[in-house]
């Protein structure tokens, strides 16, 4: 127990060194330079070194327990930046998946809902075009015998997911992509994923739910980066370098959140598909066949709120002359 207890301590200090501390130690770094050097001298290296080696001279630096002093106010600060930055990163993250976009205030509300019917019209056409070009092979095909070069195809299909994975619900990519794993088994297998999955999670084996858990981290981390981005973004009033810090923060963020969603909403769909007879089996539910539409449409109903459980059947009594 010692040894796990040992093990899990170290764990926890890695993590929080790595997660709070060192980014919070370098933006601490960056908010030193914008006070120093400002905008006028904001590349003069010789300044800062001349005012860091100053302040290293002074009197309660150059002693012991000042300098512990100093390192736990520095070890403090960099860890409340972090907690800061994961707050910002949990409302970068609902701005990013924006499932609730229909509740926000009226003016962001009123924001979100043009950006989706744009990005709808520009799916329309994408779709359109998709259409199109799937018909024009068809025709190639029925004249002459032999597939057409699937490169155009490919192309408008690649065009359409660059929009949204299914017709766009939400204002951001990332967000319609996990909203398009609901809607594929809603229209495949008619299940309501929301209302099913906590069932389904229950039932993963140990090796999917950690590749789900890993993937829903990795959002959480790169949502997190997004909240970085916010914090660097005032610096720049004070300090022009921390503009560009803040874009490439704001640009790898962006990048990382849309891998890790669309890694999340494989998994889920996935795992919902492959899962979804064995709820059934728990639930005393009798596959008619491979999953589909009657054994969503059957669980969806079993799991609903209100909806009452099946009376089991009544056991005959034994000795029952049947004839």
């Amino acid at each position: 127990m010692g040894g796990f207890l040992n093990a899990l301590g170290q764990k926890l200090a890695e993590r929080w060194l790595t997660l709070l501390v060192l980014p919070g130690a370098l933006f601490l770094a960056a908010a030193t330079a914008a006070r120093v050097l400002g905008q006028a001298h904001a590349l003069d290296h010789r300044r800062l070194t001349g005012r860091i080696t100053e302040w290293a001279q002074a009197p309660a630096a150059s002693t012991v327990g000042g300098q512990v002093i100093l390192l736990g106010a520095v070890l403090a600060a960099a860890a409340a930046v972090g907690l800061a930055a994961q707050g910002l990163g949990s409302l970068v993250k609902g701005a990013a998946l924006a499932a609730d976009w229909r509740t926000w205030p009226a003016p962001l509300r009123g924001w979100a809902r043009g950006l989706v019917t744009r990005r709808r019209a520009r799916w329309a056409a994408a779709a359109r075009e998709y259409r199109r070009q799937l018909d024009a092979d068809a025709r190639a095909l029925a004249r002459s015998g032999r597939r057409a070069d699937p490169a155009p195809r490919r192309a408008a299909h690649h065009a359409m997911r660059r929009v949204a994975a299914e017709e766009p619900d939400r204002p951001t990519w990332s967000g319609d992509r996990i909203h398009a794993a609901a809607v594929r088994l809603d229209r495949d297998d008619h299940l309501d994923l929301p209302l099913v999955w906590p069932h389904v999670w229950l039932l993963l084996p140990e090796t999917t739910r950690a590749d789900i858990t890993a993937a829903e981290q990795a959002l959480a981390r790169a949502t997190t980066l997004g909240g970085w981005a916010l914090l660097y973004a005032p610096l720049a009033a004070w300090w022009w370098p921390a503009a560009p810090v803040a874009v490439a923060v704001a640009l790898t963020a962006r990048h990382r959140v849309r891998g890790a969603a669309d890694t999340y909403a494989r998994l889920v769909e996935a795992a919902a598909r492959l899962h979804t007879n064995d709820l059934a089996a728990q639930l005393g539910i009798e596959p008619p066949g491979p999953s589909g539409p009657p054994v969503g449409e059957t669980l969806t109903q079993r799991l609903s709120p209100g909806t009452p459980l099946p009376a089991p059947a009544e056991e005959t009594p034994p000795g029952t002359d049947h004839g």
